[in-house]
């Protein structure tokens, strides 16, 4: 290019060969970031992380007070030197405070009371690094959860509530985290210390803090013993489903064995063409033992009417249950079948729907279990 004049060089601009020559040897640009670039791009930048020295850096400004501009007077009249710009950045409600107080010599000053300077100080150096001691955290969760709702750090607050939802609620604590749950707007933790509290109301009513609730909160008082009640009797009402679910099985199995006896037999006792296999074999349905007794007992009762005997009576509704729940009574094996079937027609409307709403359920059990 030194070599060359200015007139050599205007040909060379001018001449069409030339240039597309020239512009030939440059690579083509890369093309423009579709939407999927644009997205993950967004997801990329959404997921950084700040490094070590930074926070470090960010710790030793809280820590030194460097150029601070503005006082946190607490209890105890301590106070804390810290930044009007951090500050107002961190916390929404302590910007409004900011702004509205008064400048002494260049300085600023709030005021931050009813919490302990050490949960203060802690607070403060959290706006800064998003760093805490874990021993001065488990010490002043309480606070911490307050504080950060008080002046709107919801980071802060997240952190405290997973650390009493993970392990830190206690006995003698639940009662007062509660109370704050229910204040600092946490409807999570609030449902997990209700739970505790009907969990182990016996040991929970025996702390300092349940006296004192129920001293300065006594509606609260009432609506967790009425939680207590109704946790109770949904489990008083649990247990008594299970039992009647339990009798449903019962019964099933109970049909389940009689058509096997019937019909195929047992190892004592079977129709008179089968041949039985004997007390060393194990038989596959459970209610086949006790109801092969109950058989034995029912073909040798002298009191064998429906009310005479205990037993037998047992065996006649087995039978009847039977009777209704078999849809082929003509080639059924097992006996009273079609004598049950023509009886129906002679029962009360009252007993007809007695038995139905049995069946539905013996058959509601059976289908949980399987085919019959």
């Amino acid at each position: 290019m030194e070599g060359m004049n200015s007139s050599d060089v205007l040909h060379v601009l001018e001449s069409p060969a030339s240039s597309m020559s020239y512009h030939s040897s440059i690579p083509k640009p890369p093309p423009f970031p579709d939407r999927t670039f644009r997205t993950n791009h967004k997801r990329i930048s959404g997921c950084s992380s700040v490094p070590k020295e930074i926070l470090d850096s960010w710790d030793r400004l809280f820590k030194e007070g460097y150029g601070s501009d503005v006082y946190i007077i607490t209890d105890g009249k301590s106070y804390i030197p810290a930044h009007f710009n951090v500050l107002s950045i961190a916390s929404p409600v302590l910007q409004n405070l900011l702004q509205q107080s008064k400048v002494k010599n260049g300085i600023r000053y709030i005021k931050i009371l009813g919490a302990p300077f050490e949960a203060v100080y802690a607070f403060i150096r959290f706006l800064y690094s998003s760093r805490f001691e874990e021993e001065e955290m488990k010490k002043f969760i309480l606070h911490l959860l307050v504080l950060s709702h008080s002046y709107s750090v919801p980071s802060l607050k997240r952190i405290c509530i997973h650390f009493l939802e993970q392990g830190w609620l206690a006995k003698e604590n639940v009662v007062d985290v509660l109370q704050l749950a229910r204040i600092c707007d946490s409807p999570r933790l609030s449902f997990i210390c209700v739970r505790m509290v009907v969990k182990d109301f016996k040991s929970v009513s025996s702390t300092e803090g349940w006296k004192v609730m129920k001293r300065t909160n006594p509606a609260l008082e009432q609506e967790l013993v009425e939680s207590v009640i109704e946790a109770d009797s949904r489990k008083q009402e649990r247990l008594r489903k299970l039992e009647e679910k339990k009798v449903y099985l019962q019964l099933y199995e109970a049909m389940e064995a009689l058509l096997h006896i019937c019909r195929d037999g047992c190892r004592t006792i079977g129709p008179r063409d089968k041949v039985l296999k004997g007390t060393q074999i194990t038989c596959n349905f459970p209610a086949c033992k006790g109801l092969e007794n109950l058989v034995r007992h029912f073909s040798n009762c002298k009191t064998r009417v429906p009310g005479g005997c205990v037993h037998c009576k047992r065996m006649w509704q087995l039978l009847e249950l039977h009777s209704r729940m078999c849809n082929e009574p003509d080639s059924c094996k097992v006996p009273l079948c079609r004598h049950f079937k023509e009886k129906m027609q002679q029962q009360t409307k009252k007993d007809e729907t007695r038995w139905k709403l049995l069946v539905g359920k013996v058959v509601a059990a059976k289908g949980k279990l399987g085919p019959f």
